[in-house]
């Protein structure tokens, strides 16, 4: 049996993925794997607080290893800190020499992703490629997953959306322009409940907060009532 590390970002993609992956009978799921911005103590890019990616791992059931990055990262940077997050997870799963990606259809980001993985002998996996983005938005709604919108680029899409539950409404009120799963960068979103989980991750909702002039970050915050997600 293939065992395949997830690189895991907290959003919908990294949980169909793992869906994905686990219906598969010829793969298993070893690992998490998660880029954090160590100053910030956060997921990068979606802006999500450490503590909430610990208690998703948790709920997954699997370890989570992090890719600890600073916030001014140049691209060398990453590549170091990449190898040996993967160096050190080769200690714990020898076996595992294949990495999947919750991408859908940016070829630049996949050949990006092979180029980056290849040299370290490690295979991309891409269980969601090429899937048309509209169904699986609402197949990731029908089966029961809960999310909330936790960053939104303004250039391509109203900060009013920041902080939204993903759910059909937000999917009806979409405009045309931008892809239903955010494929383009358009919003990054925090996975609450769903198949993937053994129980929900419970948060509170904070304030929405515009950074760089351009993304709107909706803060979520730990909490023991999941009533209040």
């Amino acid at each position: 049996m293939q065992q395949i590390i997830l690189s895991w970002s907290g959003g919908k993609d990294s949980a169909l993925a793992l869906d994905h992956l686990r219906h598969d009978p010829h793969v298993r799921v070893v690992a998490l794997l998660t880029s954090v911005t160590e100053a910030y103590d956060r997921i990068s890019i979606h802006g999500v607080r450490r503590s909430l990616l610990r208690a998703q791992a948790a709920a997954t059931g699997l370890p989570l290893h992090e890719i600890v990055l600073q916030p001014t990262c140049t691209n060398e940077e990453y590549g170091a800190a990449v190898s040996r997050a993967l160096t050190e997870l080769a200690a714990h799963f020898p076996d595992a020499r294949s990495v999947a990606f919750g991408d859908l259809f940016l070829e630049d980001v996949r050949r990006y992703r092979e180029e980056r993985m290849q040299p370290i002998g490690y295979e991309c996996v891409f269980p969601l490629w090429g899937l048309d983005t509209a169904a699986l938005a609402r197949d990731f709604v029908n089966r029961g997953f809960e999310a909330r919108l936790v960053c939104v680029d303004t250039t391509q899409l109203d900060r009013s959306f920041s902080g939204r539950a993903y759910d059909h409404a937000l999917l009806d009120a979409l405009p045309a322009s931008v892809d239903p799963c955010g494929e383009r960068g358009e919003f990054h979103t925090f996975v609450s409940s769903g198949p993937v989980f053994a129980a929900p991750v419970p948060y509170a909702v904070g304030e929405t907060v515009l950074r760089d002039g351009r993304f709107a970050y909706c803060e979520l915050m730990e909490s023991a009532d999941p009533l209040l997600t």
